[in-house]
């Protein structure tokens, strides 16, 4: 029985200073390359390797040393106008609308209702792939929260409670009747 490895890509300069990422595509930092190393040394040996196609993820997922399938449904939510802004400085009543309707998208973005949409299609279709053996998937922040939501059956709101850390996994089982969440937010240490 396989498990689907949700990891979020290495550190970026972007996610160090605190900034919105979404389709800008930097590179990882060398801290992110070594956690990139560190997921791969810590997880079991995958019989599948997707990712997004957004290059960090990739970079991430290449430390696994397999080949590597790129499905865009695993891309970072669009955050349109706000890519590439520091987190705090978008206004707060502007975080409550947000968090208020998944179906709201910053201007030129995309909503986490369309989001949740991509990535539960995404998971229905690795979750009979995972049973017959581990699979790891390299995402991003709302991807992987979205795809917590699909784990737990709930709706995809639940995204705005959670924090996914840089280089991080979350473990689902994948046997029916339904996914089970084994873990969330695992780290591992960097050599």
């Amino acid at each position: 029985m396989g498990v689907l490895f949700l990891v979020r890509h290495g550190q970026t300069a972007a996610n160090a200073a605190g900034l919105l990422l979404g389709r800008a595509d930097p590179p990882l930092t060398e801290l992110g390359r070594r956690q990139a190393t560190a997921l791969a040394a810590a997880l079991p040996v995958p019989s599948r390797v997707v990712a997004s196609s957004l290059g960090r993820a990739r970079e991430t997922a290449a430390a696994f040393g397999q080949p590597v399938e790129v499905d865009d449904r695993w891309v970072e939510m669009d955050y349109g106008e706000l890519d590439g802004r520091p987190v705090g400085s978008v206004d707060d009543a502007y975080w409550a609308r947000w968090r208020a309707d998944p179906a709201f998208a910053p201007a030129g973005g995309e909503s986490l209702a369309m989001v949740g949409g991509r990535v539960r299609s995404a998971c229905a279709e690795l979750a009979a792939s995972a049973q017959g053996g581990d699979v790891v998937v390299v995402s991003h922040v709302s991807p992987i929260k979205l795809a917590i939501a699909w784990a737990l059956g709930v709706s995809d709101a639940v995204a705005w409670r959670m924090y996914v850390a840089d280089a991080a996994v979350a473990r689902v089982q994948t046997v029916p009747p339904a996914p089970t969440l084994m873990s969330f937010n695992e780290v591992f240490p960097i050599r």
